[in-house]
């Protein structure tokens, strides 16, 4: 168990990792749902290419549009290119890096259903067996034209009693289940040739830019999940103290029943958030007026406050007696 726990807590905080496990098991779905679904042509020759490619190509589009969906930096990346200028430049290579991962991690199930549909071949037989030259093939050159087209319309159906057990069919088929194949088997070199080139011509490449915008991009990422668990915890706060200040307008025995927190600590967590505009306000300014990638301002106001602010002992009279006074005697 708490093998799975550090798993499960190393896969919670890094975004990155979530989207890869995401990632996979939408590729493990589409193989799961191409073996599972039943495939049935209607084998006539107005409609066989349309299923055949509808097969073929309008899964793929759901499952990119699962991936992209799915992936939170799409979100991320979207809010960061549509967001006023403000304080803070855009920086577009930023925003390319993010757009090609999400769109890398989007295209894997797309691209393992297309893969495996060629190489099971049944999508390219109903789609183009009508297609065929009829010439080719010794079985259909006695039949007139409409005749042969009827009949390599119903190649992909084994149970027609027209094309069942003849030869031709299983000729035609076999042809078009080695171009299918071909195909597919093409896609995958070319993708692996393609994640290859991308593996071992990275270094080729100035990896002090490529450094900078990873860098970036996961900034942009963390800072909007800081900024989201602020905000909830800023609410969760201000919502407590409406509910005390609620309870302290009922009786006597509930009030003594309510949450006993510190006022110094919420005021603290608050940071003088305590009205609704107020909130309003803070969320309207984040989005048009974000803050400068520099805390260093920050940090000397932090600084400055605490050393403009009295000591703890220098404010109540119970305080100072505690310390004796030394006169010159």
């Amino acid at each position: 168990m708490d093998r799975f726990r550090m798993i499960f807590q190393y896969f919670q905080s890094n975004s990155e990792s979530v989207m890869n496990g995401i990632c996979g098991l939408l590729a493990l779905a589409s193989i799961k749902i191409y073996t599972s679904f039943d495939f049935s042509c209607p084998c006539l020759h107005q409609y066989n290419m349309a299923y055949g490619l509808g097969i073929l190509f309008v899964p793929p589009v759901a499952f990119f549009l699962c991936g992209l969906i799915l992936n939170r930096q799409s979100l991320v990346m979207l809010d960061e290119w549509r967001r006023p200028q403000g304080r803070r430049r855009k920086d577009p290579a930023v925003i390319r890096y993010m757009c090609s991962s999400i769109m890398q991690r989007a295209m894997v199930a797309p691209a393992v259903w297309i893969v495996v549909a060629l190489l099971d071949g049944k999508c390219l037989i109903c789609a183009f067996s009508s297609s065929v030259d009829p010439e080719k093939f010794p079985g259909f050159t006695n039949a007139t034209a409409e005749q042969a087209q009827e009949l390599l319309a119903k190649v992909p159906c084994k149970e027609d009693e027209l094309v069942g057990s003849s030869m031709s069919r299983r000729a035609v088929s076999r042809y078009l289940r080695c171009w299918s194949q071909s195909l597919g088997w093409s896609i995958l070199l070319m993708l692996i040739i393609a994640a290859f080139l991308a593996r071992w011509l990275r270094p080729c490449f100035n990896q002090a830019a490529l450094l900078q915008t990873r860098h970036w991009s996961n900034y942009i990422d963390i800072e909007q999940k800081i900024f989201e668990e602020t905000c909830c915890e800023h609410s969760r706060i201000f919502a407590h103290k409406c509910i005390l200040h609620f309870f302290e307008s009922m009786r006597e025995e509930i009030r003594q029943h309510s949450f006993d927190l510190p006022k110094e600590e919420e005021e603290d967590l608050l940071r003088g958030i305590t009205h609704q505009d107020q909130v309003n306000k803070l969320l309207k300014t984040w989005y048009y007026e974000k803050p400068p990638l520099d805390v260093s301002q920050a940090t000397q106001r932090h600084h400055l406050g605490r050393e403009r602010s009295p000591p703890p002992w220098t404010g109540s009279p119970h305080a100072q007696s505690k310390f004796p006074q030394h006169t010159n005697v």
